[in-house]
């Protein structure tokens, strides 16, 4: 299971209305129950949001990767988001951020939560792949960087 296995274009969006950290969630949470009839709107945010009262997902450099387990999720799901204006996340710098990688995992995902968790910091910690995804003006731009940074780093790690 791979990071582009689960993220699929259509779930790659740009110019997301911010506002703040609960109303990004909230977006994503009806985004996400929309195009996954298993899932259930209230239930998807009340999860992401209580993932954040454990501890902020802001990654820093603007980046934030909220994360959550559903009983409801048959396998891994993921999505981006690129916010018209950064919000405040509690990120460990203080920054505010603008891009979201949301993955939610069934319960009972161990391995695949922590092994996508770490592929998704590794795409968001390179510096180049981050100024060109805010550089990125459409959703196949913003889709082709993703999965270009994700093919460059899956290579990289297997030589």
């Amino acid at each position: 299971m791979t990071l582009q296995t689960i993220l699929p274009p259509e779930r790659t969006l740009t110019a997301v209305p911010g506002g703040s950290k609960k109303r990004v969630l909230e977006f994503f949470s009806t985004f996400i129950a929309q195009n996954t009839p298993s899932l259930d709107s209230q239930e998807v945010f009340s999860r992401l949001i209580g993932r954040e009262r454990l501890g902020s997902t802001g990654i820093g450099n603007g980046v934030a990767i909220p994360h959550a387990r559903s009983p409801h999720c048959k396998a891994p799901i993921a999505g981006f988001l690129k916010l018209q204006e950064p919000v405040d996340f509690d990120a460990i710098d203080g920054e505010p951020v603008d891009l979201l990688f949301v993955l939610l995992v069934p319960e009972e995902a161990d391995e695949t939560h922590l092994s996508l968790l770490a592929e998704v910091a590794n795409v968001m910690n390179d510096a180049g792949t981050r100024t060109q995804l805010r550089k990125s003006e459409s959703q196949h731009e913003l889709y082709e960087t993703l999965t270009q940074a994700i093919h460059r780093l899956s290579d990289g790690s297997s030589q």
